[in-house]
């Protein structure tokens, strides 16, 4: 148990820790420390990665709870945003078809990863398409807490919607579809228990 696994760890435990804030009463102050919350618990995942690999600490758990720390991170806070934003249609209707679709992907990945280690014994790591994912998920999320309060002293009020969080939903979307089509697509041949 080294300090990257560690700190994926923590990023594990600090996730009923942001369900529970972000279920509290919806209001500036709660939208603020929630989005400080989930970025500090986003930014052990960068500092995990990078003491891991500048220590040489890189380990198969890592590589196998790591991602599974992300995913749990930002399902968790899309869901309950998607619970909060229940008398805004279009950001809920937004946040219900991404989750939707992260929930599909992240399984179909799931599946693929055990698969591989199964058959072929490799554990498939993150590659730069599911990381870039997981940051436009973490800026989904961060946009999604603070528009509403930035809405209130700036000129996004005049909208009707928040255009920022709108905009990287659909970033968001196309990220989560495209890195997992070509995990399914790289990792298909570990499906065969003939290869």
């Amino acid at each position: 148990m080294n300090l990257p696994n560690k700190l994926t760890v923590l990023r594990l435990c600090l996730v009923p820790v942001i369900i529970v804030e972000l279920l509290l009463p919806v209001n500036t102050v709660t939208n603020i420390l929630g989005a400080l919350i989930f970025l500090a618990t986003a930014l052990t995942d960068m500092l995990d990665g990078k003491i891991a690999r500048a220590q040489g600490l890189v380990t198969d758990f890592g590589k196998f709870l790591d991602p599974l720390a992300d995913k749990f991170m930002c399902i968790s806070a899309m869901m309950c945003i998607m619970y909060r934003s229940h008398n805004v249609e279009l950001i809920f209707n937004m946040f219900m078809v991404l989750v939707m679709v992260t929930v599909f992907r992240e399984l179909a990945v799931a599946s693929i990863r055990l698969i591989a280690a199964k058959n072929a014994n490799i554990v498939v790591a993150a590659n730069m398409l599911g990381k870039i994912k997981t940051v436009s998920q973490i800026v989904c999320i961060m946009a999604a807490l603070l528009e509403p309060v930035l809405a209130k002293v700036s000129f996004l009020s005049l909208f009707g919607y928040y255009p920022i969080t709108v905009i990287s939903s659909l970033i968001t979307l196309v990220m989560t579809v495209w890195s997992g089509v070509v995990y399914i697509k790289t990792y298909w041949k570990y499906l065969d228990n003939n290869m």
